[in-house]
């Protein structure tokens, strides 16, 4: 399980926009991120497409988060910056030596699948309960914060 360089400076991209006074442009952001301005560019164009980010050209153009900061959901971001952990399809596309069959070995009783499906449920719970407000925060308040969502989660898998 990891998370991709393009989920990783995307959102903090998105958390730099979100905390700007006004529009950045692509060279101020990738300076400020320590990125190349290429890949600056492809995560905002990214970002662009799916209506999170707004861009203003001319002289005091830039790019501007194009909803508040409170309206836009980790989980949205991270879905359009890369995807999920586990989709229903994974199966198919992991199904070993039957692979051509599109039938994994373990499709009747499979507890992988369980605790994948889980594990998905708990990161949208809280990736969807978690906005770019909320990550506009000091690391502490953050750890605090999501230790409460997490525990309120696994009482709700729990019940």
């Amino acid at each position: 399980m990891k998370f991709s360089s393009q989920e990783e400076y995307g959102l903090r991209c998105l958390l730099r926009l979100g905390a700007a006074s006004g529009p950045l442009t692509i060279p101020e952001i990738a300076q400020l991120e320590g990125i190349s301005e290429p890949y600056a560019g492809k995560l905002l164009r990214v970002l662009r497409t799916a209506g999170l980010v707004r861009a203003e050209r001319g002289a005091v153009g830039g790019y501007t988060l194009a909803r508040a900061p409170e309206t836009i959901s980790t989980g949205e971001a991270l879905a359009v910056l890369g995807g999920r952990l586990y989709e229903p399809k994974f199966c198919e596309e992991h199904a070993g030596a039957k692979a051509a069959e599109k039938v994994c070995t373990h499709s009747v009783n499979c507890s992988l699948r369980s605790l994948w499906r889980t594990l998905q449920l708990v990161l949208d719970q809280v990736l969807e309960q978690t906005t770019l407000r909320d990550l506009l925060c000091n690391e502490q308040t953050m750890t605090e914060w999501v230790g409460h969502l997490v525990s309120a989660s696994s009482l709700a898998i729990r019940q």
